[in-house]
């Protein structure tokens, strides 16, 4: 119950520092609405085909932005970690009691709670737009971008700890991101990829999440994508958070 309590005290701590500057939660949007603004029109005029149909523009490019927003809002917040380390906040922790569970959490709860507000606004410019999704479906869908903002979340921290230059991680993230993100399914379903894409893109964790969010908007909540979705997000999920844990107590011991 403690470390539920210190979680809970440093989680409003970090959402005050958020609510103070709240520029960078209006920049995370501005990518996704931007591509649903001026991208997501252009589908409309293609003719019918496998994981596209008419009419559903919307339907297919709006939970790939979910995706990516899921992604990218909570992947560089490890830049923020690197400057409070260098203004000796990991100094001072280590002299705290505090589980460094907690220590994880409570930041990663806070940028879980900026990506439900992204998402949330994002979702309703969609419906405004033209979306018509299952309800039900785009409520368990949240709970997919939920993991995978803390998936990223988890990870930007852990790596930050490891390597402690922004240089450093912008060169890595960018490097990485630019394929997994194409990979993914984002913009067009994977089905209208020739067959070695998608071959390649099995490996891809986020095209499963991509592929799941999808379903989950047309309503098929019991769909054997989402399943997997879950499943490959989830125990990613718990293996990033693992290394988050680990590097704390390594970076605070």
């Amino acid at each position: 119950m403690d470390a539920v309590a210190k979680t809970w005290l440093l989680f409003k701590h970090y959402l005050k520092m958020t609510l103070r500057n709240p520029i960078f939660v209006i920049v995370g949007l501005f990518q996704p609405i931007c591509q649903l603004l001026l991208y997501a029109p252009l589908l409309k005029g293609l003719p019918a085909a496998p994981g596209l149909p008419p009419g559903q523009a919307y339907m297919v490019f709006t939970p790939g932005l979910l995706v990516l927003l899921g992604v990218t809002s909570a992947l560089f917040v490890g830049f923020g970690f690197i400057a409070e380390m260098r203004a000796g906040v990991l100094e001072r922790m280590r002299v705290t009691p505090v589980s460094r569970l907690a220590l994880v959490l409570s930041r990663s709860f806070r940028d879980i709670v900026v990506l439900l507000v992204q998402s949330f606004v994002l979702l309703v410019l969609a419906w405004f737009m033209g979306l018509e999704a299952s309800l039900a479906g785009i409520f368990v869908s949240l709970v997919l971008i939920i993991l995978i903002g803390l998936l990223t979340s988890s990870a930007s921290y852990a790596l930050a700890l490891a390597l402690p230059d922004e240089n450093t991680i912008s060169s890595i993230l960018n490097l990485l991101m630019l394929p997994v993100l194409l990979l993914s399914g984002i913009t067009l379903p994977l089905v209208l990829a020739p067959q070695w894409l998608r071959n390649i893109a099995t490996f891809n964790p986020f095209a499963y999440a991509v592929d799941a969010t999808r379903l989950l908007f047309r309503g098929d909540l019991w769909a054997p994508g989402v399943m997997y979705g879950f499943a490959v997000i989830g125990v990613l999920t718990a293996l990033s958070l693992l290394w988050a844990v680990r590097s704390f107590r390594q970076g605070v011991a």
